[in-house]
């Protein structure tokens, strides 16, 4: 296997794996991999291309013929919107507190939604599927590879690529993007990840891996002061159910569930 290492890069890649000991991050490819999308990422990330792994303790991208994923020991976390499939009929969207939340009287379709913490996309395709256009904002290099490959196999389904042609990725950081953008969205959607979340004995296998790349948010009230500017006519704001206002500021309401709330700023 070669050896890892980190070469000097625009992109900050400690940044995002600074907690991780040892080796830290490697791209494994597998039989009938994409080796021309190998070569784009290990180049993007300025990381080591191996196929014998045995030795590594390190986080892993995986790229196989399905596409790539994020391992790290036992866990295994990539895009994979499929699963979703049943929740995108337009019954089931009915019933999701997000569209309730992110919802403007008057104009049921046709919003212009701005994901500013997009993750792996499982918020803005529930709002693709209800016909808005969504873009998304994810500025961790590792977690956008992750996001854009599900949305490339999502292309590939037939009942999924309509709604994932409506979701469009900017690989930014969303904060200084929504201080200069030359668009004005409907609605902007914040979830930003809080420290409470890495103390819950209910954390998801997948936020345990999120965890290893990417820090909890320490900057609200800057992310919150920038939705502000970009002058949406509201904001959203996911939380826990009694996790505190982002950034201290009450919102006009909320819209809560067994788990989470959602926050809005009109």
């Amino acid at each position: 296997m070669k050896k890892y290492r980190i070469l000097k890069t625009n992109i900050d890649l400690e940044r995002y794996i600074g907690r991780v000991e040892k080796d830290q991050l490697i791209l494994n490819i597998k039989e009938n991999a994409d080796l021309e999308k190998a070569k784009r990422i290990a180049e993007k990330l300025n990381i080591e291309i191996a196929t014998d792994i045995n030795d590594f303790s390190g986080l892993i991208l995986q790229l196989d013929e399905d596409g790539l994923s994020l391992i790290s020991g036992k866990m295994k976390l990539y895009g994979d919107f499929s699963k979703m499939e049943k929740r995108l009929k337009q019954n089931n969207l009915n019933n999701e507190i997000l569209i309730h939340a992110v919802k403007i009287k008057g104009r049921e379709k046709n919003l212009v939604v701005l994901d500013a913490t997009a993750g792996l996309g499982e918020d803005s395709i529930l709002l693709a599927a209800y016909g808005y256009s969504v873009n998304l904002y994810e500025n961790n290099p590792i977690i956008a590879e992750l996001l854009k490959d599900g949305i490339d196999r999502a292309k590939q389904n037939p009942e999924l690529k309509e709604i994932v042609d409506r979701m469009k990725v900017f690989e930014e950081d969303s904060i200084i993007a929504m201080q200069n953008l030359d668009y004005k969205p409907d609605v902007i959607l914040l979830d930003p990840m809080f420290p409470e979340r890495t103390k819950s004995a209910l954390i998801k296998k997948k936020f345990q891996i999120l965890h290893k790349i990417e820090s909890p948010c320490t900057n609200e009230t800057e992310l919150l002061n920038s939705a502000i500017k970009a002058n949406p006519k509201k904001l959203v704001i996911k939380r826990p159910l009694k996790g505190e206002y982002l950034a201290g500021i009450k919102p006009n309401y909320s819209i809560k569930g067994k788990a989470i709330r959602y926050d809005c700023i009109i």
